[in-house]
């Protein structure tokens, strides 16, 4: 029988490549996928990542591209060539930059996964009216999915609170990646939508990204394996 796919999307949110590597030494790519960050893609560079890639783990990169439509297209291109698993793009580029970055990735043998930001986790009602985007999160959410899906993409970043709403307009075949996932008891840093892993799968979510619960553990493979086994069974 074939092992499930990881549900879990763990942040390496490390300044130092040898500290991530040291960590995902540590772990299984059994039991999770990895994500690269803007700070530690900026010191380790496409190196780093195709390190993870050779040790067996499936590699979110999360630089979150958004510029006009051939650049990102670029990219998305250079994205690929490393091997990852998904990368992803914001969906405030704009319909033309969304349809470049799906263009640039067909055809390919293996395209990772594309998916667009929606709203920041970090961002409430007071953040986007201060950026001049008045209303609800929730609303801005619904709105940008809508243009990556209507882009071709696979799906969207969004907080586990949307999920719920997000399932039942697009359906099963959209993906929803979900940060601001804090198992029961653990800070809330700095995010400030933020769900515990069963309440975001119950939501719909697809894969939940976590971070500190597991990378500042002192045994983050116990921490990792006891994350895991504590998530709802997969629908039959």
């Amino acid at each position: 029988m074939d092992t499930p796919a990881p549900r879990i999307i763990l942040a390496l949110d490390h300044d130092e490549p040898v500290a991530a590597l040291d960590l995902a030494a540590r772990l299984d790519p059994r039991l999770c996928r990895l994500k690269v960050g803007k700070t530690l893609f900026t010191r380790g560079g496409p190196a780093l990542v195709q390190r993870l890639v050779e040790r067996g783990y499936e590699v979110f990169l999360d630089l979150k591209f958004h510029d006009i439509p051939n650049t990102v297209a670029g990219a998305c291109r250079a994205a690929a060539a490393l091997g990852v698993w998904m990368i992803n793009v914001h969906a405030l580029g704009g319909p033309a930059m969304l349809a470049a970055a799906r263009e640039a990735l067909a055809g390919l043998p293996r395209p990772p996964l594309l998916i667009a930001v929606t709203v920041l986790t970090s961002l409430d009602e007071a953040a986007l009216a201060a950026l001049g985007l008045p209303g609800r999160p929730a609303d801005w959410v619904q709105r940008l999915a809508a243009l990556a899906r209507e882009a071709g993409l696979d799906g969207v970043v969004c907080s586990a609170h949307e999920a719920a709403a997000l399932r039942a307009r697009f359906g099963p075949g959209f993906r929803l990646v979900t940060p601001g996932i804090r198992p029961a008891g653990v800070d809330r840093g700095d995010q400030r939508r933020v769900m515990t892993p069963a309440e975001a799968l119950r939501a719909g979510a697809d894969d939940l990204v976590v971070g500190r619960a597991v990378t500042a553990a002192p045994d983050p493979l116990a921490a990792l394996r006891a994350l895991v086994e504590s998530l709802p069974s997969r629908p039959a």
